[in-house]
Parts: C-alpha cells; structure tokens; sequence
C-alpha cells in the first residue's frame, strides 16, 4: 500500500536519493527544498504522486504550511523526514559569535520544531513515523563543528522527546554516514587549514578513494524506514543507517 512521506531538503543528496527511492517503490512524496527545478522535473516524471514547495524553512512560518500543503494534495501523512540543514559557520569556538551559532541553529533546529505541531496530529492518525537526519558529530566532536555538532545532538534529544510525549509516533534520529554530497564538498573546500590538520586528511581521503557512500544507497534505507510502520522498539533511539537495528530496512 502506498504511503506519504513530506521529505525536506529534497533537491539534492541524501533528500533527493530518498525522494527517488519512494518513488520507485510507489509512495507519495511532498517535498520541500529552496531549488524549484529538480523538484519540478520529479513532478513532471511521477504525476500526482509528486506535489511539492519551493521554500526556505528558516522562515518558521513555512512550516506549519508545508503540513497543510501536503495534506490538501495527499489527505494524510504517513511520515516527515528531516533532511534539510547547513554546516557553517565552521568556527573553533574561540572564534564564534552567538549570531553565527543562532544563524545555523534557526536552520537545524528550529525549523525542524517549527514543522512539528502541524505534523504530529496527522501522525497520529496514522502511526506514522518522524525520520530526523543527525550526524556522527552529534556524539564525536572535530574542530569548528561546535555549532554543526551540537545542533545536530539538539535533533537526538528531539526524537528521544517525541517518543515519549508522542507514544502513537515513531521518531527516529539517524545518522546517514559519510554521503557523497555537496556537504562533503564544502568540508574539504571550507575545511581546508581550518579543521584539524588529521580531520582533512580524513575527509579528504574517502573521497579520494572512492569511500563515500552513494546518497541514493543511505536514501533507500532511510525511505524504507520512513514507511515502515509503528515500531516502540525504535523510536527515540540514534541509530546509524547501517546499525544491526535497522537491517530490515537495508537491502
């Protein structure tokens, strides 16, 4: 049976791998992203099962319109994915502002819960799921990451509160590995004499050989797990997307 799944940040990497894989497993899909062409050509190609927003969701108002947009075209949610998010500023802490962290945090995290209330009553009614995508620098720090860290530990601790004030909703933290995407990109272009000398070469050698996972890969996993149903067992955890726990949903 097809499902709904709102999916942000979806024109590129790991939203845009995750959008093709519920399309080729026929869910509906509502994204969100601030680039309208990648986003139009999917409409174009899958019809009705597409609808989607051109918006950028720092302004926190275009949350609680992203829920009812996706509801007027779809009815019901089945789940939200929370892809969307941004590394800079890459700062060691001795050098930040708080404008700069509040900036990133307003991206990351604030918009995530501006999403929320509008999306937790039509969770419900569907035991649907809530799919926050962290990062293994919420649990491991690497030099001016702080804010990017941080923020993304603030989303651990947000799907561990929803499972307990929302038992009818699975929420799930997961940290997609190292992807192929323009993130990589910017930590070894921006990252460079700025991180940890150890920290460069370690970026900059999964790309050299070849070792970043394929988003389209990590996306399969993370759309199999979107719509996979009511699971007490997961929700609240952080998982990895390769973890003995989610094998299920792995091909």
């Amino acid at each position: 049976m097809s499902k709904t799944v709102i999916i942000t940040g979806a024109s590129k990497g790991i939203g845009l791998g995750t959008t093709e894989s519920l399309l080729k497993e026929g869910h509906n899909v509502f994204l969100v992203a601030r680039t309208e062409e990648p986003l139009r050509k999917l409409k174009e190609k899958f019809g009705e099962r597409v609808g989607y927003t051109v918006a950028d969701l720092a302004d926190f108002e275009t949350g609680p319109k992203v829920i009812s947009q996706a509801l007027a075209i779809f009815k019901t949610i089945d789940a939200l994915i929370i892809n969307h998010g941004v590394l800079t500023p890459m700062n060691r802490i001795a050098d930040s502002t708080p404008s700069e962290w509040r900036s990133l945090y307003n991206v990351n995290v604030f918009s995530a819960l501006a999403l929320l209330p509008a999306a937790i009553p039509p969770l419900r009614a569907t035991n649907g799921r809530i799919i926050l995508i962290s990062s293994g620098a919420a649990t491991s720090a690497y030099s001016t990451w702080g804010a990017y860290g941080s923020s993304k530990a603030s989303l651990n601790h947000l799907a561990l509160t929803l499972s307990v004030e929302e038992p009818l909703i699975t929420s799930i933290a997961i940290r997609p590995g190292t992807v192929d995407t323009e993130m990589q990109a910017q930590i070894r272009n921006m990252g460079r004499g700025v991180m940890d000398e150890k920290d460069e070469k370690k970026f900059a050698g999964l790309h050299a050989k070849g070792e970043l996972l394929s988003p389209v890969l990590v996306g399969g996993v993370l759309g199999r797990v979107a719509v996979g149903g009511r699971d007490e067992g997961l929700s609240g955890r952080f998982l990895s997307w390769n973890s003995e726990e989610l094998k299920a949903y792995q091909e």
